[in-house]
């Protein structure tokens, strides 16, 4: 699974106690190696303009798993290129639309997302789902963490 840095983030999200509650029992799954994690430069990127104390906070949590840091490679910034053309999502997500990308082109099974707005959303996925026909990839399953850990008990 492709993790996004809005999950990493809600590791500490006191005013979202319920999306903070799921988001750590994932993040225990995770450190239980109980998913394959892959993470682009792009997360640590947004991660390191997050101000301080929460930038150093995030790192400590990401350290915590084994995770997979996947290479930019022009398949990816060509395919991230596809979705603003084809109007996936508008150039102001740029880096939405690279998260994708990344997950996409890297055969991931999900992307994992608290982004309801531009990610996590049925336009969004089915949208996704015609240019990665049209570009001969794979559907990808784009969830919440909730729906991830959904009965984990």
């Amino acid at each position: 699974m492709y993790l996004d840095t809005s999950v990493i983030s809600h590791l500490f999200a006191n005013d979202a106690p319920d999306k903070m509650d799921d988001t750590n029992r994932l993040w225990e799954e995770l450190i239980d190696k109980k998913y394959k994690t892959l993470i682009s430069p792009l997360v640590t990127e947004e991660i390191e303009k997050c101000s301080e104390p929460k930038r150093n906070q995030m790192f400590e949590k990401l350290a915590q798993i084994e995770f997979q840091m996947l290479n930019r490679t022009n398949e990816t910034n060509q395919l991230a290129k596809e979705y603003l053309i084809k109007g996936v999502l508008n150039e102001k997500n740029r880096d939405d639309c690279l998260h994708i990308a990344f997950a996409v082109v890297n055969t991931c099974d999900f992307i994992v997302s608290w982004n309801f707005k531009h990610l996590v959303n049925v336009k969004t996925i089915n949208k996704i789902k015609i240019v990665n026909a049209i570009n001969h990839y794979r559907e990808i399953g784009i969830i919440s963490p909730t729906m991830l850990i959904e009965g984990a008990d």
